[in-house]
């Protein structure tokens, strides 16, 4: 099956996955809004945990229940970062935001609902022993809060306001943990349900994790809003430094791809079982959303 065909197959176990998750209190607004929020996107960190764990010799159903956490997790960033007191989006994944489409506090309340939804999901047996899931619960705890996502978000903030904008280390270090640290988190978490060494998918997702983040950048400058499904160029609209205001366009895409081939490098250990990790990475520069 080829990475594409495996990409949507996987996404549609992982939607099934969470809305069956939430088949509970369907009457509440609370509940529609997490399943509004839930609805659409790549699922590329899902994907990614799924396919660690295929790598090892886990099956899908091993893992399924991690890779809708870190999608449960990530829609929940995605609903706090658009609100006013955010980024202040009024359009994800081609639709209205949730503080548009329902208010501020309920969307304040889904994402609430959405972060601890997945630790909850982290918790189901079929992940294997309690020390795996704890280990699992650990390293998604460290990736989503003020030592990974929620400190890159921090930083991304403070970057509004600041004096000078900021160099290219400093937005790499935002980046590693606003955008990187689920990447990589799903990265080794198929490793770690097998008991394997996350190592070489680490230094894979620190690639391509920030490779992403580069393309995102690029296709807020030259992207089309009906293929991002997102408000575009408001980086450049607010004075914020990106790669591509730092690096120049070409020379960002030329980053890009450098660090697409740094993540191929280190999945050599794997063989021919990594060729669908080896096309997620040239897919991430190569996307048009």
């Amino acid at each position: 099956m080829s990475f594409s065909e495996t990409l949507t197959q996987d996404a549609a176990a992982i939607e099934a996955h969470l809305m069956a998750a939430l088949n509970h209190r369907a009457d509440q607004p609370v509940i529609h809004a997490m399943r509004y929020a839930l609805r659409g996107g790549k699922r590329l960190r899902g994907f990614l945990v799924l396919e660690g764990a295929r790598m090892h010799g886990l099956s899908t159903a091993q893992a399924l229940s991690a890779a809708a956490a870190v999608e449960s997790l990530h829609a929940y960033s995605l609903v706090h970062d658009d609100m006013p007191c955010m980024d202040d989006d009024d359009l994800r994944r081609g639709q209205p935001t949730v503080h548009v489409k329902w208010d501020e506090a309920t969307a304040v309340l889904a994402g609430d609902a959405l972060q601890t939804l997945a630790f909850e999901l982290l918790a189901d047996p079929a992940l294997g022993s309690g020390d795996t899931r704890i280990a699992l619960v650990a390293g998604l705890a460290r990736a989503s809060g003020a030592e990974g996502m929620v400190l890159g978000q921090a930083l991304d903030i403070a970057a509004e306001t600041a004096a000078a904008p900021l160099t290219l280390d400093q937005i790499t270090e935002l980046q590693a943990g606003k955008t990187g640290a689920l990447i990589r988190w799903s990265a080794e978490a198929g490793a770690i349900l097998a008991g394997a060494d996350p190592k070489p998918l680490a230094a894979y997702a620190t690639a391509l994790g920030l490779a992403f983040q580069i393309w995102d950048d690029v296709l807020d400058v030259e992207g089309d809003v009906a293929k991002t499904g997102k408000r575009l160029h408001k980086d450049a609209d607010a004075g914020k430094a990106t790669f591509v205001s730092l690096l120049g366009l070409d020379a960002a895409k030329a980053r890009a791809r450098s660090l697409i081939a740094e993540a191929e490098h280190h999945l050599s250990p794997y063989g021919d079982r990594a060729v669908n990790l080896i096309a997620c990475a040239r897919f991430v520069i190569s996307r048009e959303s």
